[in-house]
């Protein structure tokens, strides 16, 4: 059963801020997308004006998608990378200032949902999704519902596949998201010496012509980008690993010019399909499955 009515969706990024108007069944009414604010009292102040300009009779509930560790079932901010708001007890401080209820949940979660309602996981019940930018997020949604743990889980970024490696923001060491971010494939570039700007395009075309050097690049981009597959796949057998972010049908490419590993772990790979909307998406399909107190149901009806 839909719920009637919409929902605002909202997705904060460390670069830019979107919010969209979105119907029971995922489709985007409208949108805006901004330069996000920077600052705890900005963000807050700038968030309930964007919402309380798209208000309407309509608009029946609020959701929210943060970047970094959020605790969904208090609405609150544990930290949120680049964005100096931890501690944001957004679900307060939003439903307060609006009057409507707010569902906040991380980044990818929303993301993942969208997925898994209107996107490339359509259909799948259990998914595990990595998130390839400038870092590496993640999240899963078994039976079509966001595992959480005690409020983080889905922290795939910080997955260990190269014990003793780089220094990771976390504070511990070899973290995938030092192997096989956006940022660690920059690195691997000027490793490699090969021309300033040298993007993965670049080198998925050159790689594809037989040169070595690209080749190299993105084989030990990619590799430790499957370690961590198969862990979630031996941990959480999952129906789909998905890979989105602006880097994640560059991942599923490079991917698939691996040689094939003995494994007793078989799973199926995907590019996410719903690009930069599948966080408004996730967000106002979230909120509004959470309406009187109904859950999500990735999957099946939004």
């Amino acid at each position: 059963m839909r719920e009637s009515g919409t929902a605002l969706g909202i997705d904060v990024g460390g670069t830019n801020l979107r919010i969209a108007e979105i119907d029971p069944g995922g489709r985007i009414l409208s949108r805006h997308a901004e330069t996000v604010t920077q600052g705890r009292e900005a963000l807050s102040a700038r968030l309930v004006e964007l919402v309380l300009a798209r208000k309407s009779p309509a608009v029946r509930a609020v959701g929210v998608g943060i970047p970094g560790r959020v605790d969904a079932a208090a609405g609150l901010v544990l930290s949120a990378g680049y964005l100096e708001i931890a501690g944001l007890p957004v679900s307060a401080i939003l439903g307060a200032a609006v009057g409507l209820p707010v569902a906040v949940e991380n980044d990818c979660t929303m993301a993942l949902l969208a997925e898994c309602a209107v996107g490339a996981a359509r259909g799948r019940r259990n998914v595990v999704m990595f998130s390839i930018g400038t870092g590496i997020g993640g999240a899963m949604v078994e039976d079509g519902e966001p595992v959480r743990g005690r409020a983080t889980a889905g922290q795939l970024g910080h997955i260990t596949v190269r014990p003793g490696g780089r220094a990771c923001n976390c504070g511990r060491r070899g973290c995938v998201e030092t192997t096989s971010s956006g940022t660690s494939l920059g690195e691997l570039v000027r490793e490699a010496g090969l021309p300033p700007g040298t993007d993965v395009s670049g080198l998925l075309e050159a790689a594809e012509a037989g040169d070595a050097a690209a080749d190299s690049v993105l084989s030990a981009w990619a590799r430790p980008m499957r370690d961590a597959a198969t862990s979630m796949a031996a941990a959480f057998d999952p129906d789909l690993v998905l890979f989105g972010g602006g880097l994640g049908q560059a991942m599923v490419r490079a991917l698939g010019r691996l040689p094939p590993e003995p494994s007793w772990y078989r799973y199926e790979i995907a590019a996410a399909g719903l690009g930069d909307d599948a966080g408004v998406i996730g967000a106002g399909l979230r909120a509004l499955s959470s309406l009187g107190g109904r859950t999500f149901t990735a999957g099946g009806d939004a």
